[in-house]
């Protein structure tokens, strides 16, 4: 900076003063620009994080102009060289810790708005956004850390390098699991389920998903069981979703009608059944399928979308329920195996 626009008078103290109501009077300059009008354009729009945006950087900002002021009135001043040292250590990590508090408020808004605007936070909202913040603030206080033994000229070389060795054996230590958090993480970003879907395990275990964690996902089975999976398997595995990309979920009945059955009717009362069932949906619409001639009955399969693959079980009862009192109703013979036997005398 040229400070010969300040060599006013014979004294370099009072030069100094000059120089430090400078920069106090640009620190107000733009204390009354972001309280006035940046602030007030702001608080016009529909978003409500940028209100609180500006109010945290906005002291900050002042307070940094008037370190920035006092760094250079001292630099011109030009003090005895411990006395500046001492001088510009404590500004300069003023400066630091000012700064670090308004980043970690930062953080908090930004990871409180971030859902509303990317579906992928959207969804992560429960576990793993609050992680990433948890994570952000680690880093800028580490950050903050560094930059403030920086200030004091402390050699920074062997904690980076202890750090790297610590973290290191901790990785080695925990690799099971960092191996279902990065499964946590495949799992959030590739979406194969959500909560509410209801899955189909390599194992064959069937359930509905209700936790998806940072180490684990949980699924309650229809008996009530509480399946808890590592993520690292989860992300490995093949996982059927029958509630993706549409929640409804096809049921298929098999039925057998005697030889000698109009098969006009049986269709009629099987697609009659399935479109009186309030789980069913209306479109796609139930459909009847004459699959083959059996070795004892004409093979006939119903075909219905089910709203929530929950209500497959109950369906498919109901359903065989009522099969069975239309066709006893309208003289419609279900055959069962059956021998004749002749006996010769």
């Amino acid at each position: 900076m040229d400070f010969n626009l300040f060599e006013i008078t014979p004294s370099k103290y009072l030069n100094g003063l000059l120089i430090f109501i400078f920069f106090l009077i640009i620190a107000k300059i733009v204390d009354i620009f972001v309280t006035k009008t940046i602030k007030d354009a702001v608080s016009r729009t529909s978003w409500k994080f940028d209100d609180r945006i500006v109010e945290i950087i906005h002291y900050p900002l002042f307070f940094t102009i008037l370190i920035a002021g006092i760094l250079e009135t001292t630099y011109y001043i030009s003090p005895p060289m411990n006395i500046s040292f001492y001088v510009s250590g404590v500004f300069k990590s003023l400066g630091v810790i000012i700064w670090t508090i308004a980043l970690y408020r930062l953080t908090s808004v930004f990871m409180e708005a971030l859902p509303a605007k990317i579906s992928f936070f959207a969804d992560a909202e429960k576990e793993l956004a609050p992680l990433f913040e948890n994570l952000t603030k680690v880093v800028i206080i580490g950050a903050a850390i560094m930059a403030l033994l920086s200030v004091w000229n402390k050699n920074i070389t062997p904690i980076v390098a202890s750090a790297g060795i610590a973290g290191f054996a901790v990785a080695f230590a925990a690799k099971d699991t960092i191996a279902n958090f990065f499964g946590g993480i495949s799992v959030f970003m590739d979406k194969p389920y959500r909560i509410g879907d209801y899955v189909i395990l390599d194992s064959g275990e069937r359930g509905a998903v209700v936790a998806i964690g940072l180490r684990s996902t949980k699924m309650l089975t229809r008996d009530e069981v509480l399946i808890s999976i590592p993520n690292s398997i989860m992300a490995s595995s093949k996982i059927i979703n029958q509630s993706a990309p549409k929640p409804r979920f096809r049921v298929r009945v098999p039925i057998g009608v005697a030889y000698g059955s109009d098969v006009d009717k049986v269709e009629e009362i099987l697609i009659d059944i399935a479109r009186g069932n309030e789980y069913v949906t209306k479109k796609p619409i139930p459909r009847v399928r004459f699959r083959s001639f059996g070795g004892y009955s004409l093979e006939f399969e119903l075909l219905a979308w089910v709203i929530e693959p929950k209500y497959m079980g109950r369906v498919v009862h109901i359903i065989n329920k009522e099969i069975y009192a239309r066709f006893a109703e309208e003289g419609i013979e279900i055959p069962y195996p059956k021998m004749d036997i002749y006996m010769k005398k």
